[in-house]
């Protein structure tokens, strides 16, 4: 009666053993390549105009990180992604459930989804601007353009993938269409789903930065990285810039795999991550 439940922790504390291992390994591959990026630089293979101490480029992470200036140019970044990838959420699951409940409804939308998807984000800056300006609005819109098809196309494929039976036996209880969907086919499909988001969020970051880069915004990170490049020629700011943006990337990640396994632990494959 006990082997069950020792065989569990036994897989749990393996499972969370390799995370730690992988998390050290990763750790210590970049401190190799901050090492050899402060050697190539102290060395002057690779002029510091181009490529700056790693250990400068640190130290302006740090006073970077306590900024006010700067802290405002990253809750732009922030705010613009926040509201992008909550709009895109909510839009592409909605469409997405419809389109996944309905399969004469998905052969008739499939050829739009098909032309529209291809479509570079980057391509559409000319458009957004000319139509929203330079704002948060033009952000936003970029963001849910991109960032809803990767949640779009899992809730289509999650609402496929619930099982019939599981509907079935449901209606046979006595549940409508509406309470089907919301107690069985929605809990089925949610880790295709959330599997969308956390890529979303990932691309809607991607975009944001991209676009207050190119497109010349009036806030975020990307202007602030522009405007340090361009007018102050300060390369280490850049680099620092660039760092804590990819930071930002991973902590975001993080979060949404917390999220994850909290909320979708009845999943097979989650149980046996933690």
């Amino acid at each position: 009666m006990t082997s069950a439940p020792t065989t569990v922790t036994k897989v749990t504390a393996g499972n969370v053993r390799d995370r730690r291992t992988v998390l050290t390994r990763g750790l210590i591959g970049l401190i190799v390549l901050l090492i050899i990026a402060e050697l190539i630089s102290r060395s002057g293979i690779v002029s510091s105009t181009y490529l700056p101490p790693t250990s400068l480029v640190l130290l302006r992470v740090v006073q970077l990180l306590v900024d006010p200036d700067f802290l405002t140019e990253l809750l732009a970044t922030l705010y613009a992604w926040a509201i992008g990838l909550a709009l895109c959420v909510t839009v592409a699951v909605t469409i997405g459930v419809l389109l996944g409940s309905f399969r004469s409804l998905y052969s008739a939308s499939r050829a739009v989804i098909e032309f529209l998807r291809p479509i570079p984000s980057v391509a559409l800056i000319p458009l957004a601007m000319l139509v929203l300006g330079g704002g948060p609005e033009m952000k936003i819109a970029l963001v849910v353009f991109s960032g809803s098809w990767p949640v779009l196309f899992n809730t289509i494929y999650g609402m496929h993938d619930v099982d019939p039976v599981a509907k079935l036996t449901a209606r046979s209880f006595g549940r409508g269409r509406v309470a089907t969907l919301l107690t069985v086919s929605l809990p089925a499909a949610s880790p295709f789903i959330f599997t969308g988001v956390r890529i979303a969020a990932s691309v809607a970051l991607i975009i944001v930065i991209s676009t207050e880069l190119l497109a010349g915004s009036s806030s975020g990170i990307g202007r602030w990285m522009l405007d340090a490049g361009a007018t102050g020629n300060r390369p280490d700011l850049v680099y620092a810039a660039t760092i804590i943006a990819g930071i930002l990337g991973l902590v975001i990640n993080a979060l949404l795999g917390v999220i994850e396994r909290r909320f979708l632990a009845w999943q097979p494959a989650l149980r046996e991550a933690t």
